[in-house]
């Protein structure tokens, strides 16, 4: 058995190599809690520390690496019961596919390591990390090329510390259904193949769709990061104000969302779970250039009485947390992620729409129109901020300040969403707090949003400039 001293220069190269890129996944996930010292935040340290360390990650992805099947194309979106052995599942090369003038996997890089795990749930996360590890370059090489090369260095680098050369970790990135196959719960699609047969059954081949998951994940990611990052959000205050500004802004309006594996969207595969089942589906309508009365908040004393509701990503995320509420899920951890997922998805777009709201209307919006007039002080300070810049609105700014507003839009919203699921919790009160700590917690959006306002108005009642 030999140990990592006892390895050629090069095979401990490797092996650091191997180590880095642990560490690198490790802090990734450690930094998203940096700042926090609560429970779950200690608690979710603590167990990326036990699971990204290079042995637990060998040891846990050979034991995963029969189960899982590793793919640009998965089977399991149209169904979450087919097997990797039983259906087919296709790993692409991306810069192998044709290339069209449409979006599709051809505009994936083939270097990135985009495929995605897919089989059993309880594997996924665990052979997803070890094909990121094969795939990391070393010397210009993925280590799964190295390792199907034979290369010496690269295989004690793997096995140092066993009395074994034999590679479990390959046995993942082989095909688990070797033939083209499909199940009888896979969707399948009647394609026309002879022209002008329509009326000739035999004219029709089956057709399994396939989900892009590579491209799915990828589309999610830049349009999640487009639509919150800072640089989006001054971007469109600079064109509120009309100022120059180097960058663009972007928008997606009416946004969909597919749900993909409910409950357990691990069950679909790891990047599915990663989105927490979240897909982001873009709108083919073209665009309304016309600001249209009814898309403001008028003759109105709170957002939350209509305005709010009617937008199409609120309708569809409250029904979707309306039905799994009804569904009496177990109180499980799994429970708890999807819940809190679908409740990002209404801190977003409050953030979203006050963002739209401080764009689309001139700062002080609030005051003298009389389209506005009934909507609730809370509200005014939140949604037109820029009021608080304003000459002779030294009482709204200074009330903005003193950020009593923000606990009661809290409230609000808490309201507003135990009413749109109909009061049919049984702890209603102690949803309430869940509702109303959601908001007021959210880091990447209603919190951060306050925090640059409050910098601005700040300055600008300093004299200096936002």
């Amino acid at each position: 058995m030999k140990n990592e001293q006892s390895l050629t220069q090069r095979a401990q190269k490797v092996r650091q190599h191997m180590r880095q890129h642990v560490a690198r996944r490790l802090q990734a996930l450690v930094a998203r809690y940096q700042g926090r010292t609560d429970t779950d935040a200690r608690n979710a340290v603590k167990a990326a520390q036990e699971k990204y360390t290079l042995e637990s990650m060998l040891a846990k992805g050979a034991k995963a690496s029969g189960a899982i099947a590793i793919a640009s194309h998965i089977a399991k979106a149209t169904h979450p019961d087919l097997k990797v052995k039983g259906v087919t599942n296709l790993a692409v090369d991306f810069s192998k596919l044709p290339q069209r003038q449409e979006l599709g996997s051809h505009v994936l890089a083939a270097d990135q390591s985009l495929w995605d795990a897919t089989g059993d749930g309880a594997y996924n996360s665990a052979a997803y990390e070890l094909y990121l590890l094969l795939d990391t370059r070393y010397e210009g090489q993925t280590l799964a090329a190295w390792l199907l090369a034979g290369d010496e260095d690269v295989l004690s680098a793997f096995t140092v510390g066993t009395n074994t050369r034999e590679l479990p970790w390959l046995g993942l990135l082989q095909t688990k259904c070797p033939v083209p196959a499909v199940n009888t719960r896979s969707k399948q699609v009647y394609w026309l193949s002879t022209p002008g047969q329509a009326c000739d059954d035999r004219a029709y081949m089956l057709l399994a769709p396939l989900s892009p998951a590579s491209l799915m994940h990828q589309v999610y990611l830049e349009i999640h990061r487009n639509r919150f990052d800072k640089g989006n959000i001054a971007a469109g205050q600079a064109k509120h104000d009309q100022k120059a500004h180097i960058g663009v802004h972007r928008h997606y309006p009416d946004l969909a969302i597919q749900n993909m594996g409910g409950t357990k969207p691990q069950n679909i595969s790891q990047l599915n779970s990663e989105r927490r089942g979240i897909n982001y589906l873009l709108s083919s309508l073209p665009p309304e250039w016309k600001i249209n009365e009814k898309r403001l908040p008028t003759q109105t004393k709170s957002v939350f009485e209509g305005y709010f509701s009617s937008r199409p990503l609120v309708q569809q995320a409250v029904n979707a947390l309306r039905q799994f509420l009804n569904s009496n899920p177990p109180p499980s951890m799994e429970t708890r992620q999807h819940r809190k997922a679908l409740v990002d998805v209404l801190v977003d777009e409050m953030v979203a729409m006050a963002v739209e709201l401080e764009q689309r209307l001139a700062p002080g919006w609030t005051l003298n129109d009389p389209r506005f007039a009934q909507l609730n002080r809370d509200e005014q300070h939140w949604l037109d901020p820029l009021r608080a810049e304003l000459p002779d609105e030294d009482d709204f700014a200074e009330t903005w300040l003193a950020m009593e507003w923000p606990d009661e839009i809290g409230s609000r919203f808490g309201n507003w969403l135990n009413a749109r699921l109909e009061g049919k919790l049984q702890y209603s009160e102690v949803e309430f707090r869940e509702w109303k700590k959601e908001l007021l917690t959210d880091e990447d959006g209603f919190v951060q949003q306050l925090r640059e306002q409050r910098n601005r108005i700040r300055a600008a009642r300093k004299g200096g400039k936002p």
